[in-house]
């Protein structure tokens, strides 16, 4: 599982003309399930997410989480964090999960932050969808759940 996770002062997801989902300051999330996956890497990403300390201190230190700030988290689900595009120009995305098993484990992940205490906004899965940020810092991460282990 993969995910791309940048800091932002706000972010909305919007489907067909209409926003589907929106957050003030937190951490928007990209995320990709790929073959293989199972609840551990949805679990164990939505913990590393959860826990990540990227805002700043009283004294401009990366040392809060966004249970520390009340941040917001906005989900959306990418298989295209899948793609190998080493060959050719097109990309493959076979290392990318069945669509009905990715948006199990990505229905997990977004469960497992509200657990934690986080309100999560979504997209919608297998929408094409416009999304809209203001990455803050900027800071933005990888994460692959198969190097968390």
């Amino acid at each position: 599982m993969r995910a791309v996770v940048q800091r932002v002062s706000q972010a909305a997801v919007t489907v067909e003309g209409n926003v589907v989902g929106a957050i003030g300051a937190g951490l928007f999330v990209l995320l990709g399930v790929a073959r293989g996956d199972g609840p551990e890497d949805a679990r164990l990403l939505a913990d590393k997410v959860a826990g990540l300390r990227v805002f700043d201190d009283a004294e401009g230190k990366m040392n809060l989480s966004l249970q520390d700030v009340s941040g917001q988290v906005l989900a959306v689900s990418q298989f295209t964090l899948l793609g190998d595009a080493r060959k050719g120009r097109r990309p493959s995305y076979s290392e990318a999960a069945a669509p009905e098993e990715a948006e199990a484990l990505y229905r997990l992940f977004v469960q497992s932050l509200r657990q934690a205490g986080l309100t999560v906004e979504e997209g919608v899965f297998r929408a094409t969808m416009r999304v809209e940020l203001v990455n803050e810092g900027p800071v933005t991460l990888l994460l692959d759940s198969r190097r968390l282990f």
